[in-house]
């Protein structure tokens, strides 16, 4: 399936699930293609035909913009090193969850929750420990016991009960063996990743200097359409610089996530002077910010 059909698919997925899809970002580079919101629930989509393309710079702003816009980051796509990705499994790319389009389907359309995840070695899932520890003690079954049973040792037993995932083998077992359904369901909203490590120092020079001057804090990113998150009294402003060529073409995509997000969005323009706006997005010329200094006046600015 070709990256347009597959990015269609998933638009047409999440539609249907109800949720609200920004404009697809065609920009490059880019560390996500789509953001969907129904209700409280926001969601921001990477498509990867194959999911080995999606970098770790890629992964570290997807991660990182889902962070400070409180969403949940998935990639989704087809294929994994040579096989097909499989529907029903979530498989994970530099800490985040990366699934099929019909396992997408699956969760938002029908509200049906992935329980496999695949690790080196092959499939596993995750076992609710403290009902398996119910269970077995229910039946007076001791861990050795259990472990003999299973053909596994005693401490491998006690693991399980503390949560370690298990191969989907030992899984069946356990829930035949116990009639009780033992196997947690991996919830896709609501996920975070581990914590991205600190990005590299921006080269952005004096526009961010000057939104750090006016208080707010500013986060760079390297793959996403717009050059910053820049955060100020509880409010997010999505932020592009450059030259009025390289920003315009930006501002309508900004401001219709922007709107998607429930955020701001802002174009700091180098060779401009005035201020204006196209659609939500304030274009403002890099000397005109200069001329402010709190960022409660970017903001009342923005609001106009």
């Amino acid at each position: 399936m070709t990256q347009d059909r597959l990015t269609q698919m998933v638009i047409s997925i999440m539609l249907l699930a109800g949720y609200d899809v920004s404009e697809r970002c065609n920009i490059r580079p880019r560390s996500f293609d789509l953001i969907a919101k129904k209700g409280d629930t926001l969601v921001i989509i990477k498509v990867a035909s194959h999911i080995d393309g999606v970098s770790a710079e890629i992964a570290r702003d997807l991660n990182l913009i889902a962070r400070y816009l409180q969403a949940t980051p998935l990639i989704v796509g087809e294929r994994a090193r040579d096989t097909d990705l499989e529907r029903g499994v979530v498989y994970i790319r530099y800490g985040l969850f990366a699934l099929n389009p019909e396992t997408l389907y699956d969760y938002f359309a029908e509200g049906l929750s992935p329980m496999v995840y695949a690790s080196p070695g092959g499939l596993y899932v995750k076992i609710k420990g403290d009902l398996l520890r119910e269970v077995r003690e229910h039946s007076r079954m001791s861990l050795g016991d259990l472990a003999s049973h299973l053909g596994v040792s005693r401490r491998t037993i006690s693991k399980y009960e503390s949560g370690m995932g298990t191969t989907l083998d030992i899984a069946i077992k356990l829930e035949e063996l116990f009639s009780a359904q033992l196997v947690e369901t991996i919830e896709l909203v609501g996920y975070r990743s581990p914590e991205p490590e600190a990005p590299p120092e921006s080269a952005a020079g004096d526009v961010l200097v000057d939104l750090e001057r006016m208080g707010m804090e500013i986060h760079a990113m390297r793959q996403a359409p717009f050059q910053a998150l820049a955060l100020f009294d509880k409010h997010t402003i999505l932020t592009a610089y450059g030259t009025s060529q390289k920003v315009i073409k930006r501002a309508s995509l900004i401001g219709n996530i922007s709107q998607i997000t429930k955020t701001f969005a802002m174009c700091v323009v180098t060779d401009y002077k005035k201020k204006k706006k196209i659609g939500k997005t304030l274009l403002i010329g890099e000397e005109h910010l200069r001329t402010l200094e709190d960022g409660s006046e970017l903001i009342d600015m923005i609001n106009e």
